[in-house]
Parts: C-alpha cells; sequence; structure tokens
C-alpha cells in the first residue's frame, strides 16, 4: 500500500512539473537574474564615501535618502531596506516587460504567477526571451507591447536597490519614483493590479510634491509642479482617447474585422495629430510617440496607472481633508500587505 502511494505521489510529481516547466523555467531565469542585480548592489553609503564618485551621482543618492526617510517617518510607509543598496546598469536596460490586450477591447492579457495571482504583464530580465514571448502574444491575436522600466518592486522578497540610470531623472520624477515604488511595499492587493498601480500613482504624485514643498521649495518644487501640469495634459489626453476608442468597440455589433481595424486606426491616427495642439510647455513629451504604431496594449498602460485617479483624489479630499498620511494609514489597514 506504502509503494503504490509512493509510487501515485512520484506520478503525481512528475506530471506536475511537466505541466508547469514553461513556468519554472521562467521562474529560475527570473530568480537568478533578480539575485544577480541584489548580489552586485553596492551599498550607498560605499558610493558616498568613495572619493571617485561624482559630486552629481552624490547629491542624487542623498536625495534618495532624504525621500526614504520622509516616505517612512511623515507619510508612515514600511520601512524597509530598499534603495539603500545602488547596482550599476552602465547605462543599459536590464528588464523587458511584455503586455498584451485584445484588439477591439480593453481587456488585458493576463499571467497566472504563484503568491501575487494574476497579472497584466510579464518581465523579463532576458531581452529576446521577452521578445519570444511577444511573438507568442501577438500569435493569441493579442495587440502587444514591449518597454523596458526603469524601476520596480519585488514585494518584499529581495532588497530593491537604486537603478543607477533612475540617476538621470529630475529630481521631482526620482521623489515621484521612490515613493511609487515603496507604496508597493506597503500595500498590496492580489489580483487587482490596476488598484495598486493606480493607488501608487496617486501617492507617488501626491508625496513628491510635498516632500519637495517641505524641503525644496525654492529649487526643485517649481520644476516638479511643471513636469506634473505636462503629464496631467499628456495623460489626459490619451485617457479621453482610451474613451473614445472604447465607445467605438462597443458600437462594432457585427461589424467585418477588415472594417473594424480600418475605424480603429482612423481613430487612433486622430488622437495622435491632435496631440499637437496640447497646450504643452514641454513637447518632450510627444517624442514618447514618435516612431510608435499605437495599439490597444499603449492605451491599457495608461489605464492601468492613472484610470482612478479622479476617484483617489475625490477620496483623499473629501474624506482625508488632504492629509496623506492618514490617507495612506486608511489603505495600509484596509489591505495588510503579504
Amino acid at each position: 500500500m506504502i509503494r503504490q502511494l509512493l509510487g501515485f505521489f512520484v506520478v503525481i510529481i512528475f506530471v506536475s512539473l511537466f505541466h508547469f516547466k514553461e513556468l519554472i523555467y521562467y521562474g529560475l531565469v527570473q530568480g537568478k537574474g533578480q539575485l544577480s542585480i541584489v548580489w552586485n548592489a553596492k551599498p550607498v553609503a560605499d558610493f558616498l564615501q568613495d572619493p571617485d564618485t561624482p559630486d552629481s551621482i552624490r547629491q542624487k543618492l542623498l536625495f534618495i535618502e532624504e525621500v526614504r526617510r520622509f516616505a517612512v517617518e511623515e507619510l508612515t510607509l514600511n520601512d524597509t531596506d530598499n534603495y539603500t543598496t545602488m547596482y550599476d546598469q552602465k547605462g543599459k536596460p536590464i528588464l523587458w516587460v511584455v503586455t498584451g490586450c485584445k484588439p477591439f477591447a480593453f481587456e488585458p492579457k493576463v499571467w497566472d504567477f504563484p503568491v501575487v495571482g494574476q497579472m497584466p504583464y510579464k518581465g523579463f530580465f532576458k531581452e529576446e526571451m521577452a521578445f519570444d514571448e511577444m511573438a507568442r502574444v501577438k500569435e493569441q491575436g493579442y495587440d502587444v507591447g514591449l518597454r523596458t522600466v526603469g524601476g520596480w518592486s519585488t514585494l518584499g522578497w529581495f532588497k530593491d536597490p537604486i537603478l543607477s540610470n533612475m540617476l538621470g531623472r529630475s529630481y521631482g520624477d526620482l521623489a515621484n519614483l521612490i515613493v511609487h515604488e515603496l507604496v508597493h511595499a506597503t500595500v498590496f492587493v492580489k489580483d487587482s493590479v490596476n488598484f495598486n498601480e493606480n493607488l501608487a500613482s496617486f501617492i507617488g504624485d501626491r508625496g513628491a510634491e510635498i516632500f519637495l514643498e517641505r524641503y525644496y521649495p525654492d529649487s526643485h518644487l517649481a520644476d516638479y509642479k511643471n513636469e506634473l501640469r505636462n503629464e496631467k495634459i499628456f495623460i489626459g489626453h490619451v485617457l479621453y482617447g482610451a474613451d473614445q476608442l472604447d465607445s467605438l468597440y462597443r458600437s462594432f455589433g457585427n461589424v467585418r474585422d477588415t472594417v473594424r481595424v480600418k475605424l480603429k486606426r482612423k481613430l487612433i491616427d486622430r488622437i495622435v495629430i491632435s496631440m499637437d495642439t496640447l497646450s504643452l510647455s514641454d513637447k518632450s513629451f510627444l517624442s514618447r510617440i514618435k516612431g510608435r504604431e499605437l495599439n490597444n496594449a499603449y492605451f491599457m498602460s495608461f489605464l492601468r496607472y492613472r484610470s482612478k485617479q479622479m476617484s483617489l483624489d475625490s477620496l483623499y479630499t473629501d474624506r482625508f481633508d488632504e492629509d496623506l498620511s492618514i490617507f495612506i494609514q486608511h489603505f495600509k489597514e484596509k489591505h495588510p500587505f503579504l
């Protein structure tokens, strides 16, 4: 009987390994990539003590330390060891993210992962694996997107380092990014990426602005407010375009796919052309779309990060009287971390 049970469990394990072999291989490759970054990251203190560290780098690292302290002590985000080390990317991208979305509906392609649940994107530390995945998703009939990322959260599994390319950001944008990622290490709702990203975006925007108002009112604040203004105009236009596309898709009914494609492309072209009329003080925002053939995956990325900003702002203003630390505490209690 015992031998039969052992044989049964061996078969179950073998079948499971075969069925999940792709996920296991992916996990091993991703784990190796993440561990390589963690192991090769050096303490920020080492860079600060090194006389060969350029002053521009030193200033940004000290700035990040200030942002971390503010985020933990004043915003009540979780105190972690994140961003106490730095990894030198040597100017190269290190993570590629694949996304997919149905061509005539804003329904994302999702991937299933242990612990964190379903995610509407999949990251790769190997560029060729990202391109292979993108091809597979495209073959499944989805609009696809591929982008490199400048920062991410491992949700407490690893000590997230500063990535050297982060230091090329403006001071306001850098503060925003650090607060955004620390939110992910504080509040996380399984299978709710849109909520997680919208909340982190909202707190990142407000947190960075409050930080600069308190500690850098005469230097970086004005530039950051101008960045936010331009970002709001650009994102608002993209979200309005997504709303127009959604209305178009809902009107299709039994329209043939060839006609759907033409109508979709015509509307997207009109959305892109009308961007020239936006009152942006920084026209570099338009470079985000130059040379790109926009599709649903592109618009879906903005919905993922920005579609809930108005409702969060109403909650922040009406219920919490624009007190960001109490606002954050509310979500910490409502959604305990993993």
